[in-house]
Parts: structure tokens; C-alpha cells; sequence
């Protein structure tokens, strides 16, 4: 069943992809905040938040033509925005590190050796396509799609209970599955984007 929330936001889509500025104008009132926050949770900069978060909007208006989201809008806003800030923290890793004398640069980088942006999504979405029919199903729709515990349930026809079970056990798989791969503080990173 559509939600009407889902409803609108596909309303917003098919008048974007018309040339209609005024969707674009809706669009960025109802979730300009929600993406804002979304990459404050991973940079503690409001300014940089703020300039990320317009050139995830900037990037809607430019492939307005083009978009194909197969998730909630939410759900894509959150995953562009998240992406957006890992290429930023990549590319002011990769800026700092170039400041750093070749010893220190050397040094820097045996202790800091971490996945590319992409191998890290690949890696995730290997570790979800790992869990369980059920569990994965679950999840999926609790973290890509945003839906609550009780939409899920009523989706799924099962309790709410059941719901948070089968949570509680993808995240204790997603952990262990993911652990060997991560340093600490890209770990972190990758619990947020998984598990908020």
C-alpha cells in the first residue's frame, strides 16, 4: 500500500521531471533539514553540512530528467547525502595527507589504511545480502526504505516483536561480518550509515 507521504513525494517527482521549479522548491522545504542532519551526524561542520546538503539538491535539479529512484524518496536523500559526505571526508583525507612530509605520509597511511567509498558500499550491501531471507527483508525495509516497526509488521503480517528480533539479529551479524574489515573509526562511520 502506497503511504500518502510516498504518494506526494512521487507527485513531486513527476512535476520535477517536467521542469517545475515549484516542485523543486517543495522539495527542497520538506527535506532540506532531514539531509542537513543526515550529514551533521557525520561531519560536526554546520557550514560544510549546509553546502553539502544544497549540492544534494543541486544534483536532484540537474538529473531531474533522469532520476530513477527504485527506494523512498527519504531513503535516497539520506543514502546521496551520506555518499556525498564520505567523498568529502575521502577527498579532505586525501587533501591532508598530501600536506604530510613522505615519512609521515608513509606512516599515516600503514595506520590508516581504509576501504574506497565504493568497496565499503559493496562490502556492506555483500554483508546484507548475507543475512537471512527474513532478517534481510526486515532490515532492508527498516533502514533503505525508513519504514517504522510497525509499518513493517503490518506490511509483513507479523508482530512488532518479531520486527525487532529480526533487527537485533542483523545487526549482530552485520557486526560480525563487517568487523575484520574496518579500523575504528571507519567502523563507526559504517555503524551510523547502517544502523540510524
Amino acid at each position: 500500500m502506497v503511504q500518502p507521504n510516498e504518494q506526494h513525494d512521487s507527485d513531486l517527482l513527476r512535476l520535477l521531471s517536467r521542469d517545475d521549479e515549484g516542485a523543486m522548491e517543495a522539495l527542497f522545504k520538506k527535506y532540506y533539514a532531514f539531509v542537513s542532519i543526515a550529514v551533521l551526524r557525520l561531519i560536526a561542520d554546520p557550514e560544510t553540512a549546509e553546502d553539502i546538503a544544497q549540492e544534494v539538491f543541486m544534483e536532484i535539479w540537474k538529473r531531474r530528467n533522469a532520476l530513477d529512484i527504485q527506494i523512498s524518496l527519504k531513503a535516497y536523500l539520506r543514502k546521496t547525502a551520506v555518499n556525498k559526505t564520505l567523498n568529502y571526508i575521502r577527498h579532505q583525507k586525501n587533501y591532508k595527507s598530501e600536506e604530510l612530509s613522505e615519512q609521515q605520509f608513509e606512516l599515516h597511511a600503514s595506520e590508516n589504511t581504509s576501504l574506497e567509498t565504493n568497496e565499503l558500499q559493496a562490502l556492506i550491501e555483500q554483508a546484507i545480502d548475507q543475512l537471512p531471507e527474513r532478517c534481510r527483508l526486515v532490515f532492508k525495509l527498516s533502514r533503505l526504505e525508513e519504514m517504522s516497526y510497525q509499518e513493517i509488521a503490518d506490511k509483513l503480517d507479523i508482530s512488532v516483536k518479531t520486527v525487532e528480533n529480526q533487527i537485533v539479529k542483523a545487526l549482530k551479524q552485520l557486526r560480525e561480518t563487517l568487523r575484520p574489515f574496518l579500523n575504528g573509526g571507519l567502523l563507526s562511520l559504517v555503524w551510523w550509515i547502517l544502523f540510524f
